[in-house]
């Protein structure tokens, strides 16, 4: 029995969920497709693709490590991967990973680095891949998949565009996190063969670089960035909303106790802003949601009250509407705030 093959098909053909937007509760709402019902979340799709796709080229060799850059979620889907064909993996991460994503990775056989200072510019992330590098120098034949600049990380994400397709038939709008830019990519690109008047909403944190607004220290994790990811796809945006992290922790709990369906800061986020659009947008449009995991590795941060509170986050209940920006340089975004002039910032690759 090859059992590489049966756990490689356990990602993919994750549910969606109809979802009555937060505040009210009321008819309107939108599909979340659900994301945590893979083994480790949405990444597991990019990472045995991106694994899958090196190994048929040749960049991977039978049994050759693979090093790479994470804060967790590509993390769980590479150790899978690492299974699946037989490399070891290697992950550096900061110290703002969660205790329990640190636990399951070594739990899953990967050797896991923390870097111990960010870098002045860039940040963790910088850190981060500047150590990969150093550990790439000195491992000949290891591979990197390197998430941010890989067109398979997008590629990978066909698959999930024709489950929304055969799910939802039309999809209007499709709301997305943005933090290597893959996922939003990849979904908007094939979902437009079927739905080809679909609207894109980006979805990042406060204190996120991703669409031009200044770099700060950032407490949510698996969106945002404080580098320019090459796969986002700016010019695929229509409209682009930084969500705060006690605005996410409030949507997350909402969530679980409305839905019984939630997960981390990314999905928060998500919520609170296809909420929105449910309420803002004529009844019929056909709202979905990714959800890109589930609650279990935020046990001690997003459901961790003690947390929440040192942290401030639980007092976050959003305000109904959005600050607006005209441009994305505008303001400092402090708060849930939109701008309809999606642009590719000074810096960002082409």
């Amino acid at each position: 029995m090859d059992i590489s093959g049966l756990l490689a098909d356990l990602v993919g053909n994750t549910p969606v969920l109809w979802v009555p937007e937060l505040w009210s509760g009321g008819e309107r709402g939108f599909w979340a497709k659900l994301e945590g019902y893979n083994p480790g979340g949405i990444k597991d799709r990019p990472a045995l693709h991106m694994v899958a796709e090196a190994r048929r080229r040749g960049a991977l060799r039978p049994g050759a490590p693979i090093i790479e850059s994470t804060s967790g979620t590509l993390g769980l889907g590479l150790a899978l991967a690492g299974v699946v064909h037989g490399h070891p993996v290697t992950l550096v991460a900061d110290p703002g990973m969660e205790p329990l994503m640190r636990r399951l990775l070594l739990a899953y056989g990967t050797r896991l680095e923390i870097v111990a200072e960010p870098y002045r510019e860039g940040g963790w992330q910088a850190a981060r891949r500047a150590r990969v590098r150093e550990l790439m120098a000195g491992a000949p034949g290891a591979y990197c998949p390197d998430q941010y600049a890989n067109p398979d990380n997008a590629a990978a994400y066909a698959g999930l565009a024709a489950e929304l397709t055969a799910q939802l038939g039309r999809v209007d709008v499709l709301v997305c996190s943005v933090g290597t830019g893959g996922h939003s990519a990849g979904i908007h690109r094939v979902l437009r063969e079927h739905s080809p008047d679909v609207r894109l909403v980006g979805v990042d944190t406060v204190g996120s670089t991703i669409f031009g607004q200044p770099a700060r220290p950032r407490l949510m994790r698996g969106l945002g960035s404080s580098i320019h990811p090459a796969n986002v796809a700016y010019d695929a945006f229509h409209e682009v909303h930084w969500v705060a992290p006690a605005e996410a922790v409030w949507a997350c709990r909402r969530l679980a106790a409305a839905r019984y369906a939630t997960g981390g800061w990314s999905v928060g986020a998500v919520a609170l802003v296809a909420s929105w659009l449910a309420r803002r947008e004529p009844p019929g449009t056909r709202i979905a949601a990714v959800f890109p995991d589930g609650p279990e590795r935020y046990f001690d941060t997003v459901y961790g009250d003690a947390y929440c509170a040192e942290h401030g986050l639980l007092d976050g209940k959003p305000e109904p509407e959005p600050e607006e920006l005209p441009h994305p340089a505008a303001a400092e975004a402090e708060r849930w705030t939109r701008c309809a002039a999606v642009t590719r910032p000074a810096g960002a690759a082409s």
